[in-house]
């Protein structure tokens, strides 16, 4: 079907029903575990990385402010969705999670340049690469496998 132009929160409110509407005709072996992971929001101070944000020099986990407070919308509609679901999914609520560590991640260095060349082009607040973050998403998925295997809930 192809719909009128709307914006992206409710093309991605739709995209997202129609995924928990295949996960619910689909799944239908309650012997699966349906896992969905959140996603980690920007960390750019002063606009976008490409509209001259940056989140270079972080060297500290954030505490509070805006980051740490504010909950995304599109994260809002991912709990939704799966809460009208007759399957069960299991949220891995990264979100919140990464939103203390605006450190963690890759900022100004990147692939294929001299060792401790900065790419002054490229910001990354997608990608980790200190010890910690992907590090706890993975316990956490390991978690709660152990925790389903021996029926613990």
């Amino acid at each position: 079907m192809i719909y009128p132009q709307f914006d992206a929160l409710e093309a991605f409110k739709r995209a997202m029903k129609t995924w928990g509407k295949w996960i619910d005709e689909n799944m239908k072996d309650r012997e699966n575990l349906v896992f969905y992971r959140g996603y980690s929001t920007a960390h750019f101070r002063g606009g976008g990385w490409d509209s001259g944000g940056s989140c270079n020099g972080e060297t500290e986990p954030a505490f509070s402010g805006a980051i740490i407070e504010d909950y995304p919308t599109k994260m809002k509609i991912v709990e939704e969705v799966i809460n009208e679901m007759k399957s069960p999914v299991i949220l891995l609520n990264v979100t919140k999670l990464t939103n203390f560590r605006k450190d963690g991640h890759p900022s100004i260095y990147g692939k294929g340049k001299t060792r401790g060349q900065k790419v002054r082009s490229k910001q990354d607040c997608s990608h980790w690469c200190l010890p910690g973050v992907p590090d706890a998403w993975n316990e956490l998925i390991y978690a709660t496998l152990v925790y389903e295997q021996y029926g613990v809930g």
